[in-house]
């Protein structure tokens, strides 16, 4: 299962206050429909409001990333600006 963890506070309200969790996943398209599934609205918050990092590396565009199953995906607040 893909581990996932939160970088800070943010999307907590989602998933009642847990800052990490398994999910089984293949894809961070399929690991988005299963945060959804786990804790509604919140695959729709992440994948406005959130990039990620997958085992160490930030993706700009990681909705069609593979995930292995023992993969880190820290799920970190993007930085807006201009």
């Amino acid at each position: 299962m893909v581990h996932v963890v939160l970088a800070g506070a943010d999307g907590r309200e989602f998933t009642g206050g847990e800052g990490a969790f398994d999910v089984e996943a293949t894809s961070v398209r399929r690991l988005i429909l299963a945060l959804d599934q786990r804790f509604p609205g919140f695959g729709d918050y992440v994948e406005r409001r959130m990039a990620f990092a997958i085992d160490g590396v930030i993706h700009q565009d990681a909705y069609g990333a593979e995930l292995a199953p023992d993969s880190e995906v820290c799920l970190i607040p993007k930085i807006g600006g201009g």
